[in-house]
């Protein structure tokens, strides 16, 4: 087991080595125009039907037969999200870009909710029915039915299962052994091994049964880690005005330059932060689209909404209290602590020890979610591209083994593998959603148009036959 361990450690090297730099250059440029453009496209759609998007979370319609609920969907697509990226990546971003890297991811947050409600709107529009009677959907079905480009399609998924089934989980796995290794000295061999056979557990037991596990443990965590974090505000508020002061002149400061093919354009928090920013809350990525599919929404914009409301939950607000957590310590312009070491070392300087085990624990769990978050997601396009029980099999087969890998190797590659994938497949994805945009601004229209009656928006393909031409299933949304 360990040869082959090293042999795909050497591999993902070469790999980071001669891609990342060149492909993370034209990502940020990609991912801040689509954002941009679907702002200004949508007239602030983030921002106007935010209040909106908070009651069709909690008040969208209970599921049919196995699908989940718009809730369901909200948290399955919340697992994956809130995670190591809240904790160890805001962690690392401030290690490398210093408190400026903070604001480059609001910026992105705040830029990309509009691209994750033009993506999760058209995960919703180009849904299919699965032979089990569940909705499946996502970017490759919209670059396939929507692009007429199932060429393009392939690539996708082949990089999301990657991404989210391999990398990402890699990551999860690797920063549940630093924290319970500073926590409580606990073994990486022993960790990876649990956490191989934990995972096994529900990845086999379906996409249903992980939207159950979200939708009970994320809120719970999420809580007990803001309470912790307005405790510490609170303990350290004559800081705030401090703080956020260093957090804004920061992230204008160009001195340190972070080089590549654009170099003089970025700065290391700039850069950074959009990294860990994208890491975090995947607007834009192509991710959050697999579980909005998933949801038996009433209609698309609905779906939309929810996973545009993900982005600011995951960043404006988790994001924001890991920040507030390392800003007000000593020593978070140590070059040696970064990462989640970097998170547990500042709780252990506001609430002593307890904050040292109290976040180990919560990254037991915020990891957890993440994994069986992220699997979900490659499953949909793990049966996009095959879907046989013997293909499945050995895909879920896999995923133990990267989880496994991730726990016992070296958190710098497993990091930047993750960062190499989580590029290309952005890349793919924001290219689809500006193709598609004019099916983005008729979704919202109509939802738009039946709030204003006053009406429960409920979309009609009779309405919109031209959808059909364009690749849309006309038996989902059509209304009896």
């Amino acid at each position: 087991m360990e040869s082959i361990v090293a042999i795909f450690e050497n591999t993902l090297k070469w790999i980071v080595e001669n891609i990342d730099g060149p492909l993370w250059d034209i990502t940020v440029l990609t991912l801040l125009g689509t954002g941009l453009f679907f702002t200004i496209s949508t007239g602030l759609v983030q921002l106007r039907l935010l209040p909106q998007s908070l009651r069709e979370m909690w008040f969208g319609r209970a599921s049919s037969g196995d699908s989940l609920t718009p809730f369901q969907a909200f948290a399955t697509g919340l697992a994956s999200r809130v995670g190591v990226g809240n904790i160890g990546g805001v962690a690392t971003a401030i290690a490398l870009g210093g408190p400026g890297a903070v604001f480059w991811m609001w910026i992105t947050a705040l830029i990309g909710m509009s691209s994750a409600f033009a993506e999760s709107s058209l995960a919703q529009v180009y849904k299919v029915r699965d032979p089990n009677g569940m909705f499946r959907g996502g970017p490759s079905y919209y670059i396939s039915r929507g692009l007429k480009a199932p060429w393009l399609a392939v690539a996708f998924a082949i990089t999301l299962i990657f991404t989210f089934g391999f990398a990402f989980n890699a990551v999860q796995a690797n920063s549940i052994v630093e924290a319970t290794k500073n926590a409580w000295e606990w073994d990486a061999n022993y960790v990876g091994i649990v956490l191989v056979i934990v995972t096994a557990a529900i990845i086999f037991g379906g996409v249903k049964r992980i939207g159950q596990v979200s939708a009970r443990v994320v809120p719970m965590m999420a809580l007990f880690y803001l309470i912790m974090a307005v405790i510490i505000l609170g303990m350290n508020i004559e800081k705030v005005p401090a703080v956020l002061s260093n957090i804004i002149s920061s992230a204008f400061d160009f001195s340190a330059m972070a080089g590549g093919m654009f170099g003089a354009l970025f700065s290391k928090a700039m850069l950074m932060g959009i990294k860990r920013g994208l890491f975090s809350n995947e607007a834009g990525m192509g991710s959050a689209p697999n579980s909005a599919a998933t949801s038996d929404a009433k209609h698309p914009a609905s779906q939309g909404l929810i996973q545009m409301l993900g982005v600011f939950v995951d960043t404006i607000v988790v994001c924001s209290c890991t920040a507030i957590i390392i800003l007000m310590s000593n020593d978070y312009g140590s070059e040696t602590l970064r990462g989640v070491s970097l998170t547990q070392k500042a709780l252990e300087f506001h609430v002593g020890e307890f904050g040292l085990h109290f976040l180990a624990f919560i990254l037991l769990l915020f990891c957890y979610t993440s994994i069986i978050g992220n699997y979900a997601y490659a499953e949909s396009n793990i049966r996009y591209i095959r879907n046989k029980p013997g293909f499945v099999l050995a895909f879920r087969l896999l995923v133990l083994f990267f989880v496994y890998f991730g726990a016992v190797r070296d958190g710098g590659i497993v990091w930047a593998f993750a960062d190499t994938v989580m590029a290309s497949m952005a890349m793919i994805n924001l290219i689809a959603i500006v193709l598609l945009a004019p099916i983005v601004w008729l979704v919202l229209k109509d939802y738009q148009k039946q709030i204003k009656a006053g009406k429960e928006p409920v979309f009609n393909i009779e309405d919109h036959p031209e959808l059909i031409k364009r690749g849309v299933d006309p038996t989902i949304w059509k209304q009896n």
